[in-house]
């Protein structure tokens, strides 16, 4: 195996990250996390209680008042040298990474680490871009303008499938606009968001801005989003989660923002290039180890073009090269976790029952045995509401059906609860232009499916949540809206005071 990453050496002090400092969980239960490449361990930590949240949440209270207090200008600095700190180091958040996850490291030197530093500049420009309305006489007597403000403290939750970026989408756009964060990593993947954490104290944040608890979701998450001094929940995860993280932020009235599930649909009209649709789809739907809320997991396929996408696309799932996160050669890495692993292959032996595995569908044997690891897998024959057409399988499969007239196609598309992706392939404007109004998705793309900007949003329809990851619009989320009116007039007794002081 290669060189890993000396993760049990850099996090000795501890896995809690509260007021600029490391240091150990006092829930008296501890975690392991595991190389899902090898089964190998690489950190044993000491989870947080319900009195870490707490001194969390007090750190980022105490920091709130002067953090919201700096100007646009100082958060864009602090934000600036942050960009330049993760840059100087973007290898070592790139092994740390691959090692939690699996995920090979051309993915996480090309993507998730790039992207992470690209996200953390755009906000440090978005920072000094916070402009409320601007100011005008809406009454004729009245001066109004609106103030954006900082809500206070935001307590994130993040999944383990992007730690980084994840951890990245919820802090910068809440700290760019002046509030303070306690972020609660998924327990599996703890590394990078606390590497991130210590890299905004070394470019100069304030302790306590960005603040990290890892423990259970039922002890540490539960604490968080139920604790009075948080002003808003930002989560992304499973839908059933979101509910009841919806229902615990509800109980306190808190802003809420939920980034959940998805099961996009890859519409391949008649017109489409065969071969850039049977590249996008193998690509889109095994990014990250299918991993990704955004995969393709659903292809739809005109007739005429059905069966020699089928064949076209299994060949290519075929060359896909399965092995070591850390070795060059490396395409496709391990599922995050074995647990998680056998989850997939359940879904894909249940539906061998009623559909038919044209690839894949197994775990690799060899050298590969003791990893995580799950074969690209392509699926047809499946009927449009069975299970592995319908739930959401967190993994490399790809079901493949046929589709008849466009009007079928698209309504097909939007055939689940839920919506966060898609995207149309075809040669023709008019057909591009009617999918991306008639899919209900919170991204739609055409002739392409995965790639994302710092500058456009993320987030979901229906069951897939609601508010935006990214883009000036998340701002919508992490501020408050305030009116503020001058009179004009210097008279004592107002017109519309006579409906309090008599007729005239």
């Amino acid at each position: 195996m290669q060189d890993r990453y000396p993760a049990q050496e850099r996090f000795a002090d501890g896995a809690q990250y509260i007021a600029g400092r490391l240091g150990h969980g006092t829930s008296g239960a501890a975690h392991t996390v595991v190389d899902p490449a090898t089964g190998d361990e690489v950190l044993t930590y000491a989870l947080a209680s319900a009195a870490d949240v707490a001194a969390a949440v007090a750190a980022a209270r105490a920091a709130f008042p002067g953090w919201s207090g700096a100007t646009p200008g100082e958060r864009s600095d602090a934000l600036h040298r942050l960009a330049a700190v993760l840059a100087d180091r973007a290898e070592e958040f790139a092994r740390a990474e691959s090692l939690q996850c699996g995920k090979p490291l051309k993915l996480t030197r090309e993507f998730d680490v790039p992207g992470t530093i690209d996200n953390t500049a755009f906000f440090a420009g978005a920072a000094r871009h916070l402009a409320g309305q601007s100011a005008g006489e809406y009454s004729g007597d009245h001066t109004s303008y609106v103030r954006r403000e900082p809500i206070g403290v935001v307590g994130s939750v993040a999944p383990w499938n992007y730690p980084l970026q994840m951890a990245a989408w919820k802090i910068l756009p809440a700290i760019a606009a002046g509030n303070t964060v306690v972020l609660k990593p998924a327990e599996l993947t703890p590394l990078t968001a606390l590497l991130f954490a210590r890299a905004a104290t070394d470019a100069g944040l304030p302790d306590g801005v960005v603040n990290i608890v890892n423990g259970t979701g039922k002890e540490a998450g539960e604490h968080l989003v139920g604790h009075p001094d948080v002003a808003m929940v930002s989560f992304t995860g499973s839908t059933a989660v979101g509910r009841r993280v919806a229902e615990l932020a509800t109980a306190t009235v808190k802003r809420l923002h939920l980034e959940l599930g998805g099961k996009a649909p890859f519409v391949v009209f008649d017109d489409a290039d065969l071969e850039a649709a049977a590249h996008g789809a193998v690509a889109g739907a095994l990014i990250n180890t299918g991993q990704d809320c955004t995969a393709a997991t659903r292809a739809y396929v005109q007739r005429p073009l059905y069966r020699a996408f089928v064949e076209r696309t299994a060949a290519l799932m075929e060359t896909v090269r399965l092995g070591d996160p850390f070795a060059p050669g490396t395409d496709l890495g391990p599922l995050v976790s074995h647990v998680h692993r056998d989850r997939v292959a359940a879904f894909v032996d249940r539906a061998r029952a009623h559909a038919r595995v044209v690839t894949g569908g197994a775990a690799p044997q060899g050298e590969l045995k003791n990893g995580a690891y799950y074969l690209p897998t392509l699926i047809t024959d499946a009927a449009q509401g069975s299970e592995i057409v319908q739930s959401e399988i967190f993994g490399p499969v790809l079901v493949v059906l046929p589709f008849d007239g466009d009007d079928e196609g698209l309504a097909l598309a939007d055939d689940t609860p839920y919506g966060l992706a898609a995207s149309a392939w075809t040669r023709d404007v008019y057909r591009a232009n009617r999918a991306t109004r008639e899919i209900r998705a919170g991204c739609v793309w055409i002739n392409d499916h995965i790639p994302i900007v710092s500058e456009m949003p993320h987030g979901g329809y229906r069951a897939s949540g609601f508010g935006k990851d990214m883009s000036a619009y998340s701002f919508e989320e992490y501020t408050q809206v305030k009116h503020v009116m001058f009179d004009n007039t210097a008279v004592a007794r107002k017109p519309w005071h006579r409906t309090i002081f008599g007729d005239a």
